[in-house]
């Protein structure tokens, strides 16, 4: 526990970069939704939409397709990149660890699937699949005080912003 009786996990990175505020008004997103650990993916996508509402994105410019589980989000944002409808594509989901590395092993398939996409298809992916060893860590970072789901639609909003200005 840390001060005030708040849970801390030396292992949770606490200095999320301050980014400048973005008018996400033009921009649209698509995003991959995992359903396995769903409570926990619904609280980092429910923070996601609310920062981008925020900053002006429209609910309607915020495509959400659902798979089964994290293995399968590289593949939804291959489809959403191939349809060009987006200005940054968003993965989330939540893996926990268990008696194996098994959520360790589909975290790096899937974050180099994810960066393979982004290359390939020449857009922003932001990666929030989160990666925790217990449950209460997950928690913290998707339903806690770490707000990480505000943190991938904040730097969407900024590669979103990036890809524009460097469009031809």
């Amino acid at each position: 526990m840390g001060k005030g009786g708040t849970f801390t996990d030396p292992s949770m990175s606490l200095d999320a970069p301050a980014l400048s505020p973005v008018n996400g008004a033009p921009f649209s997103f698509g995003v991959a939704a995992a359903c396995f650990n769903a409570e926990l993916v619904e609280g980092l996508l429910k923070s996601f939409r609310a920062t981008l509402n925020s900053s002006g994105v429209r609910a309607e410019r915020i495509e959400v397709v659902r798979v089964p589980g994290s293995h399968e989000v590289p593949y939804a944002i291959q489809l959403l990149a191939e349809s060009g409808r987006h200005d940054c594509l968003v993965a989330l989901g939540v893996l926990i660890g268990g008696d194996t590395n098994h959520h360790e092993m589909v975290g790096n398939s899937v974050s180099h699937a994810l960066q393979h996409v982004s290359l390939a298809a020449r857009r922003p992916v932001i990666n929030g699949v989160i990666v925790a060893n217990t449950r209460a860590q997950a928690e913290a970072r998707c339903l806690g005080a770490i707000n990480r789901g505000a943190e991938f639609a904040q730097a969407g909003l900024v590669m979103a912003a990036l890809k524009s200005s460097h469009s031809r």
